[in-house]
């Protein structure tokens, strides 16, 4: 596949969740945090189209926006909103990515797993380190009964792995969801997914 129709497939599929709510988890946080200070700092590995940044800067939030992919910079940033100055849009692979100075929250919606084992729970150790007492981290793991348990460059984990994970954190949301649907794609797909919001102590 060329980089221009890698380009136009991702843009196709960005305009299919352009108009979706933020996520539950995310939305979770903020209540939980509750009115942010001025230099109150999230950062969004695998931001996507800003379906979860939207919601971050209307209620206050700086956010570092990080994709791998240009089309999901191009959409965020012509969602042209209030406040657009709050964003800082980065473009890399999230288990690459610095963790910026002062991270108060790290949000990653359905993104973190799309790394190979090695490469995630590097990154988690990274996002323990970086979070203070009192920083949140939002998001989603896949567990092993999701129909792509086995695909190369993914991970899955066992409830009781990710619990494991989450020592040293007051864990205020874990919810653990088996679905069938499709994908934004249109394809079918069974969903094992662990939706959490947890607070380092």
């Amino acid at each position: 596949m060329s980089q221009q129709d890698r380009s136009a497939g991702w843009a196709a599929y960005y305009d299919k969740l352009r108009d979706r709510p933020p996520r539950k988890t995310v939305l979770c946080a903020l209540d939980l945090f509750g009115p942010p200070a001025s230099d109150a700092l999230v950062t969004d590995l695998g931001c996507g189209d800003g379906r979860d940044v939207v919601e971050m800067v209307r209620r206050g939030w700086n956010v570092v926006a990080v994709d791998a992919e240009p089309a999901a910079l191009q959409q965020l940033a012509a969602r042209q909103m209030p406040d657009a100055g709050r964003i800082t849009p980065i473009a890399a692979r999230l288990e690459d990515v610095p963790l910026p100075v002062g991270v108060k929250w790290v949000n990653s919606s359905f993104a973190m797993p799309l790394c190979e084992p090695p490469r995630f729970r590097a990154l988690w150790e990274r996002i323990r380190e970086a979070l203070p007492a009192g920083g949140r981290f939002t998001g989603q793991w896949y567990g092993l009964r999701d129909s792509w348990a086995g695909r190369p460059g993914i991970t899955f984990l066992a409830r009781v792995e990710a619990e494991a994970l989450l020592a040293g954190f007051d864990v205020e949301m874990f919810d653990e969801e088996e679905a069938d649907s499709v994908t934004p794609r249109g394809n079918p797909k069974h969903w094992h997914i662990f939706h959490i919001v947890a607070r380092k102590r």
